[in-house]
C-alpha cells in the first residue's frame, strides 16, 4: 500500500510539475471538503491528514471539551478527552479520529473532480509565478497553429499567444516551426495564465546580443541605443567600459560569425553596428553610415541637426523610403535634416546676397545715418531753384491712348441695362415684322401684274 501510494504521488507530481508537498496538501484539502459533505452534522469541523511514510489517510473531528455533553457531534466529555491527551482542561479543543462512512461511487467521483480541479488551479498558479518572474527574457517555443490575427506557441509547460501587433511583417509562420520569442507579459486569465510573446520588440535584439556575445553579457560592451524596424533593418549603438576593447569588433566576431548567428535567428534582418560617441556630431555622423557626411550643424534649442552630404551620397544617406535617416534619428534622438552639398551652397550664396541688400536699404532710410558736418570749410552757396526748373528739359508730350466705349459711356445700373436691352429687342422684332409685310405686298403685286 505504501509503495503504490508513494508511486502514485510521485507520478502525479512529475506529470503536473508540482512538488510532492503541494500534491499531498491538495489531496488533504479535497478529501476534507468531500467528507464534510457526507458528515452527519454540517457544523462539524473535519480535517484530513495523510501519513507521508505509511501512506495512510486519517480523518479527525475537532470537538470542545465539556463536563456534560449535550451535542455529541461537537462536544466531548473531559474523561474521554483525557484518555486521548493528558492535561486537558474544560474548554480546550481536541482532535478525535473517526472512521468516515464507506464512500460510494458518487462520493468517489466528487472527490476525483475536486482533486483534479485543485491540481489544475495549483498548476496554473505555478505557471503564472514562473513566467511572471521571467518577463523580459527570451524563450524558445514551437508554433502549434496559425490564425489570421494570432499565432499559438507551445512553450515548455503552457501555451503562449503571439498577437498580430507583435509579429514581424515579412515573416511567414508555419506549424512545427521553432523560434525564439521575447516574453512580453504574463497575466492571469479566466482559463489559466495568459502568456504574450513578441518577435518585433527591440529588446529581443538586446537579449540575443547578450546570449551570443560574451562581452555584452559580462558588461564590457554596452548597448547604448537600439532602433529597429522589425524584419527590415536595425541600428545598434555600442560602447565599451574597458580601454583597449573594440566594441564593434566584439559584436561582429571573427569574420562576422557572432552577428551572423543573430541575423539568421531574425530571418535575415540587416543589422548595423555603430560606434557610440559622447559628441553629438560624431554620433550622428556614425549613425548615418554607410553614407559620408561633409558637415553637421546643431540647433540645440529646437534639437535639430542639419547634415550636409556630397551629392552622390544623398540617396545613400536618406536610404530606401527614408529608412536610413529615420533609424538614425531614432537612434540619436535628434531630428535630422539632410541636404546635398550643391543645395547647401546655393542657400549659402543666396543668403550672402541678401545680407548686403538689407544693409543698403538700412543706409538709405532717413534718420538712420547722421549727415556729416563740414570740418574747416563753409557750406556751398545756395542753389537757385527757379534756374534749375527753367533749365530742366521739356517734358515729352503724352501719347494719345485708345479710349474704348466702356471708358467713355457712363455706367448704368443693372436694372436700367436690362430694361434697355428689352427695348432694343422689341424694336428689332418690330422692324423684322415690317420687312415681312413689305415682302408679302411686293409678291402680291407681282402676281396681279402677271
Amino acid at each position: 500500500m505504501k509503495t503504490e501510494f508513494t508511486a502514485a504521488i510521485t507520478q502525479l507530481s512529475s506529470e503536473r510539475n508540482l512538488p510532492k508537498e503541494v500534491v499531498l496538501a491538495i489531496l488533504e484539502s479535497a478529501l476534507t471538503s468531500v467528507y464534510k459533505k457526507d458528515a452527519s452534522s454540517p457544523e462539524q469541523e473535519i480535517s484530513v491528514k495523510i501519513d507521508r511514510d505509511a501512506g495512510k489517510v486519517k480523518t479527525y473531528i475537532r470537538k470542545a471539551v465539556v463536563e456534560s455533553v449535550t451535542d455529541s457531534h461537537q462536544e466531548i466529555s473531559i474523561a474521554e478527552a483525557r484518555a486521548l491527551r493528558d492535561m486537558v482542561q474544560v474548554g480546550d479543543i481536541v482532535e478525535v479520529e473517526f472512521a468516515p462512512k464507506t464512500t460510494g461511487r458518487i462520493t468517489a467521483q466528487t472527490a476525483r473532480q475536486v482533486i483534479l480541479q485543485r491540481l489544475r488551479e495549483a498548476e496554473s498558479h505555478a505557471i503564472y509565478e514562473e513566467f511572471a518572474n521571467r518577463e523580459g527574457e527570451v524563450v524558445a517555443g514551437t508554433i502549434q497553429f496559425v490564425e489570421p490575427k494570432r499565432v499559438y506557441v507551445k512553450l515548455d509547460r503552457t501555451e503562449a499567444i503571439l498577437p498580430l501587433s507583435e509579429q514581424v511583417p515579412n515573416e511567414h509562420y508555419r506549424k512545427g516551426q521553432r523560434l525564439k520569442f521575447y516574453l512580453l507579459e504574463a497575466a492571469r486569465g479566466v482559463k489559466g495564465p495568459q502568456i504574450i510573446v513578441s518577435r518585433s520588440h527591440p529588446n529581443l535584439l538586446r537579449r540575443l546580443f547578450e546570449m551570443e556575445i560574451p562581452e555584452v553579457h559580462n558588461g564590457i560592451v554596452e548597448l547604448r541605443a537600439v532602433a529597429r524596424e522589425a524584419g527590415y533593418r536595425t541600428k545598434v549603438a555600442v560602447s565599451t567600459r574597458q580601454e583597449g576593447v573594440d566594441p564593434v569588433g566584439c559584436c561582429l566576431g571573427p569574420r562576422g560569425i557572432r552577428l551572423q548567428s543573430i541575423i539568421s535567428e531574425l530571418n535575415g534582418e540587416k543589422i548595423d553596428i555603430i560606434q557610440w560617441d559622447a559628441n553629438s556630431k560624431v554620433f550622428i555622423s556614425n549613425a548615418l553610415s554607410p553614407a559620408q557626411v561633409a558637415s553637421i550643424e546643431l540647433n540645440e534649442v529646437e534639437h535639430v541637426a542639419t547634415v550636409v552630404v556630397p551629392d552622390k551620397q544623398l540617396s545613400l544617406a536618406i536610404g530606401k523610403e527614408g529608412q536610413n535617416a529615420r533609424l538614425a534619428a531614432r537612434l540619436t534622438g535628434w531630428r535630422i535634416d539632410i541636404k546635398s552639398a550643391s543645395v547647401a551652397e546655393t542657400e549659402r550664396a543666396s543668403l550672402e546676397q541678401a545680407i548686403p541688400e538689407e544693409l543698403a536699404t538700412v543706409a538709405e532710410e532717413p534718420g538712420e545715418l547722421p549727415w556729416p558736418e563740414p570740418v574747416g570749410e563753409t557750406m556751398p552757396p545756395a542753389v537757385d531753384v527757379f534756374s534749375l526748373v527753367s533749365e530742366a528739359p521739356p517734358e515729352k508730350p503724352e501719347e494719345k491712348q485708345i479710349r474704348f466705349a466702356e471708358d467713355i459711356l457712363p455706367t448704368m445700373p443693372k436694372a436700367e441695362k436690362q430694361a434697355k436691352g428689352k427695348n432694343v429687342k422689341l424694336e428689332k422684332s418690330k422692324a423684322k415684322k415690317k420687312q415681312y409685310k413689305k415682302r408679302a405686298l411686293y409678291s402680291k403685286k407681282d402676281e396681279y401684274e402677271e
